[in-house]
């Protein structure tokens, strides 16, 4: 947003729409259309189903979002041991 009056909210991707776009479920229980900001496009970052996400609101559309990260979960096991490249 250009004027800077943005409203951050937090969510969970319930529903993985065509197009890089997701149906979220903010924290307050409110259903918006989000999709992705040019970063995580850039970077590759995958977001599925079930993932938490912060996102950028503006004020005058409060059914469309902006996604600008992906909330990592803190209890996940470590991954397995790396396998040797087979070249």
């Amino acid at each position: 947003m250009s004027d800077g009056k943005v409203i951050e909210v937090e969510g969970k991707i319930m529903t993985v729409l065509p197009g890089t776009m997701f149906r979220v479920q903010l924290d307050n229980g409110h259903m918006v259309l989000a999709h992705i900001s040019g970063k995580l496009r850039k970077h590759f970052i995958k977001i599925a189903a079930g993932d938490k996400v912060k996102m950028e609101m503006s004020p005058y559309d409060l059914d469309k979002a902006r996604i600008t990260y992906r909330v990592r979960e803190t209890n996940l096991p470590p991954p397995g041991p790396r396998r040797p490249r087979r070249y």
